[in-house]
């Protein structure tokens, strides 16, 4: 019997654990979630304590990474996002450590799993609203009331641009796990092609999962920028009233 593609998406407790009826049993994307959080901290103090007037590679790695996540904030937030600078850096890098190390063979891709994206989708979300009732008090609420809407279509546009905003945290979170999960069920199978092709056929479908398997490098890093970018993006509208209307157009 073929093992199922999403046989790899599966998670068995290694230890199992339960405080007060609420299961915090440790697996692997436990586990994979620890390495990236140490990882990417150990990386970021390395590049931080090395600091010369001639920058070395790490260094240059972690001022460009910098740069890039700077010129996301500025762009769609102002000067004012930069208070969210180390939030939005940690979730960006996060991410994208998760999305990459899911790549290598028997490791496991965190943001596979919807309750991960959801969690990160909920927070951010939560937060924008959070800041823009402190920020503007019950104005805040006119994120629901494009301009210049005349008043005869209020009880129509209204509903709409909150079932608009509900939306948001479903779509970041969904965004982010249908591409990853998309991605690692094509390799999977086509990598069980390969075997099951043999020598005179499997070498077309391993010929596809090498291609695979760079165009997933550029998904993970695409995938962690429109994440971080509709973060600010969410996060901006809580400075800026309308400015969900700004970008879209």
């Amino acid at each position: 019997m073929e093992e199922s593609p999403l046989h790899a998406f599966e998670l068995h407790n290694y230890i199992p654990l339960s405080i007060g009826g609420l299961d915090i049993s440790i697996n692997k994307a436990v586990i994979l979630m620890w390495l990236v959080v140490a990882l990417a901290a150990v990386l970021m103090v390395m590049a931080g304590s090395a600091r010369r007037l001639v920058p070395g590679k790490l260094q240059n790695l972690a001022e460009m990474l910098a740069d890039f996540i700077r010129s996301i904030i500025l762009d769609t937030m102002g000067k004012d996002g930069m208070r969210f600078f180390p939030l939005i850096a940690s979730l960006f890098i996060f991410i994208l450590f998760c999305n990459l190390l899911g790549l290598i063979p028997g490791s496991y891709t965190v943001t596979s799993q919807i309750v991960v994206t959801a969690v990160f989708a909920c927070l951010v979300y939560g937060l924008s609203l959070v800041m823009g009732f402190i920020l503007h008090g019950a104005k805040f609420l006119g994120i629901l009331v494009p301009p210049g809407t005349p008043g005869w279509l209020l009880p129509l546009m209204i509903p709409i641009e909150l079932i608009s905003q509900l939306a948001r945290p479903i779509s970041l979170a969904v965004r982010l796990f249908a591409n990853m999960t998309a991605g690692h069920v094509i390799l999977g199978v086509l990598f069980g092609l390969a075997i099951s092709g043999g020598v005179l056929i499997g070498w077309l479908p391993f010929a596809f999962t090498i291609a695979m398997n760079g165009l997933e490098v550029g998904i993970a890093f695409i995938q962690a920028y429109i994440f971080t970018v509709l973060t600010c993006v969410y996060l901006g509208d809580a400075f800026h009233l309308h400015g969900h209307d700004d970008h879209a157009h």
